[in-house]
């Protein structure tokens, strides 16, 4: 009998602040049973739940049993920036870019999952504050800024993508702030609302056919004949399972010393009253990225209270996949500098939440969809795109499972495995200096 023993549980620092700006959902449903099933999916994230949403379409009259290890949108889901970016965004590249063909191939992807993302939207009834296709701005705040968003733009153009080049007053009318010297605007991007987002696909799927158990994360995997996932009080029976856990796939044992994590952080505002909102001024929502993939992600959202303003910056290297709440306090501090340096004007603000979020990388930035042994199947590795990426790996793990062929999963099938890394007491350390680094070179990107 095969046998696997799941070494590590999923550990989020901070809460999720998308999920306590929405109403307080109903207890999640625990399995304390054992049951049997057509299809297992082993995570309710972005690329559990578009697993979930494909193999409903490809084989409508099958069991499928989701097991979530937390809540629905309290891990990594529903800890995102919110951005579900179409265009390349190689958060390993200075401008993002990258070889064209892949490019291009990458862009057409990425595109397809928006579009599956942006059917459940329409499916389930989410509004524009969940899900809009309403684009994003690339943000240059310093003349290396600037340089990085000019090369881009020339990568765009060979590409035959469209943009639009902002300057300092556009920039201003858009954000209310003086600081960003320039921006390039790119249409394709939907900004979500990622806890809504998920929330309401977790609901949108459920059915006689469909069970979604949260807080029963997988202790175990078995083999004999058909698959057993154990859980801390019951186990799903079923001849094929979907792995959508992107990082925690090495805590099933596959891929060791090929997969980098990564946290990132991000802090929110309390909600701005209606005298603060007209004193920023500017449009009610926007969303940027950095020139500089070190630099500082700005949201402006509107939640049930006011106006809010999230920042997102800093990367540390964390092959354990757990930080503690000293490093969300240490890196505290260069959010309330980034937020101070461009809002002035709002220099009484207070943060009201604080929280960091996995990401899962790979030295070659591929994914891994993947057969990894009879009737076990991958949807992992998003390489800091989890809302589009995730949604990729979910569909196109789904139609592998199912063997449904199309030319993108080809191409995801034909994607070399992670590059190796170097040991951990070389690769530690060293990333730690290359990201102290890239973060200094950012300048005021960051």
């Amino acid at each position: 009998m095969r046998q696997i023993n799941v070494t590590k549980f999923p550990l989020d620092p901070g809460p999720a602040a998308w999920n306590n700006l929405l109403p307080k959902s109903d207890p999640g449903v625990t399995l304390d049973d054992n049951i049997i099933s057509d299809w297992l999916v082993i995570g309710a994230g972005f690329a559990g739940l578009a697993a979930v949403r494909r193999l409903s379409q490809l084989c409508p009259t099958d069991r499928i049993i989701v097991l979530e290890a937390r809540s629905v949108a309290e891990g990594p889901a529903g800890r995102n920036s919110g951005f579900m970016i179409d265009l390349p965004h190689d958060l390993t590249s200075a401008d993002y870019g990258g070889a064209l063909d892949k490019d291009i191939m990458l862009t057409d992807d990425n595109r397809h999952a928006i579009q599956f993302a942006a059917d459940m939207a329409a499916d389930f009834d989410m509004g524009p504050d969940v899900f809009s296709q309403s684009g994003k701005i690339n943000g240059a705040a310093t003349i290396k800024g600037e340089k990085h968003n000019r090369e881009y733009a020339a990568h765009l153009k060979t590409m035959g993508e469209d943009y639009q080049m902002l300057d300092a007053p556009d920039m201003k009318e858009v954000t209310g702030t003086t600081y960003y010297k320039s921006g390039l605007f790119t249409a394709g991007t939907a900004i979500i609302q990622p806890a809504a987002f998920v929330r309401s696909v977790s609901k949108g799927l459920k059915s006689n056919l469909v069970q979604i158990f949260e807080n029963s994360p997988v202790t175990s995997l078995s083999r004999n004949g058909n698959w057993i996932a154990q859980t801390p009080s019951g186990s799903v029976t079923a001849p094929k399972i979907i792995l959508a856990v992107n990082g925690h796939l090495n805590s099933f044992g596959f891929l060791p010393n090929r997969l980098i994590h990564v946290f990132t952080y991000a802090s929110m505002t309390r909600a701005l009253s209606s005298q603060e909102s007209k004193l920023l001024g500017g449009r009610s929502v926007w969303g940027i990225t950095p020139a500089d993939p070190m630099g500082t992600t700005v949201r402006r959202i509107k939640s049930s209270e006011g106006h809010r303003i999230v920042v997102r910056n800093r990367f540390t290297y964390d092959p354990s996949m757990e930080v503690t709440e000293n490093r969300i306090k240490r890196v505290a501090r260069d959010h309330d500098r980034a937020f101070r340096a461009r809002f002035p004007m709002l220099s009484n603000i207070s943060m009201q939440y604080r929280w960091g979020g996995r990401l899962c990388l790979s030295r070659n930035n591929v994914s891994v969809v993947r057969q990894l042994e009879d009737g076990l199947y991958s949807a992992c590795c998003q390489n800091g795109l989890g809302t589009t990426r995730g949604t990729l790996s979910g569909l196109l793990a789904a139609e592998l499972a199912t063997e449904t062929k199309s030319a993108r999963l080809d191409r995801a099938l034909s994607a070399p495995e992670p590059t190796k890394l170097l040991p951990q007491f070389l690769s530690k350390p060293g990333a730690a200096t290359l990201l102290k680094w890239q973060e200094l070179q950012a300048g005021a990107e960051l």
